[in-house]
């Protein structure tokens, strides 16, 4: 922990509990069904979600009953200081890519019956436009906004009978900063963090995945229930701000 004659602070004056300032602009994508450019702080991420008449070979094959949910996550290459070499011109995607595109698609079908989704596959695209910490945190957000909105239009078209969310999902990063545990870490934060964490919850407090790792360092219980404490308040506000803003795009 910090000591007691240092005051502390974090590099953009937030409270220890305090999100960055979240922003959901929806309809950023015209030709998807639905879609939200995600922003918190200076982390800006696109989420657009579209629609195939039709299932993976593999699930004709097996005759599996249903529908199927996948994402893709991508960093384009001007998002980071040092630009990013597209995946395209390597011949393959990274690991971190492929392990941060898996978290997504976990995410959102964890709160997702694929059954009411009958013969269709919806496909969630995340692509990172700037990146200065948690972008699959907010990618997760943002593609929860981005399939609801598409999932609300396909019921309004009489094209589904029945809304195949069972829960909204939500993510955020929690961390020990300097010897304190903060909520949404920002990129100077995360890189110096001894700590580091990833909740996805649903909206009803329920957790998806817990990912937390000490960065050649070790963490106690009570630093950890500190993050989970953190991790719940943040995504509780995140749930509230994802439901105002379908509400918003539904009514454009």
């Amino acid at each position: 922990m910090t000591d007691n004659n240092t005051t502390f602070a974090r590099p953009d004056g937030r409270a220890i509990d305090q999100l960055r300032e979240i922003r959901f602009e929806t309809a950023i994508a015209p030709h998807a069904l639905g879609s939200v450019l995600v922003s918190f702080g200076d982390t800006r991420v696109i989420c657009a979600a579209s629609i195939d008449e039709r299932v993976p070979g593999w699930m004709r094959a097996q005759k599996v009953e249903g529908g199927w949910m996948t994402a893709e996550y991508s960093m384009l290459p001007y998002s980071t200081l040092d630009r990013k070499q597209r995946d395209i011109s390597r011949g393959k995607a990274d690991g971190r890519t492929i392990e941060i595109q898996r978290l997504i698609g976990r995410s959102l079908r964890a709160v997702f019956d694929l059954k009411k989704l009958t013969g269709k596959t919806l496909w969630i695209d995340c692509d990172v436009l700037q990146a200065d910490g948690g972008t699959r945190t907010a990618s997760i957000t943002g593609a929860y906004v981005a399939a609801q909105i598409a999932i609300q239009k396909l019921l309004a078209e009489k094209k589904l009978t029945e809304n195949p969310f069972t829960d909204s999902v939500a993510a955020v990063s929690t961390g020990v900063y300097l010897g304190v545990p903060v909520l949404d870490l920002n990129y100077p934060e995360d890189k110096a963090a001894t700590v580091d964490a990833n909740l996805v919850m649903t909206g009803s407090g329920k957790y998806v995945e817990v990912q937390s790792s000490g960065e050649e360092a070790t963490f106690s219980r009570e630093e950890m229930d500190a993050l989970l404490d953190l991790g719940a308040k943040g995504i509780a506000e995140l749930n509230a701000l994802q439901i105002a803003a379908i509400a918003e795009a539904l009514l454009q």
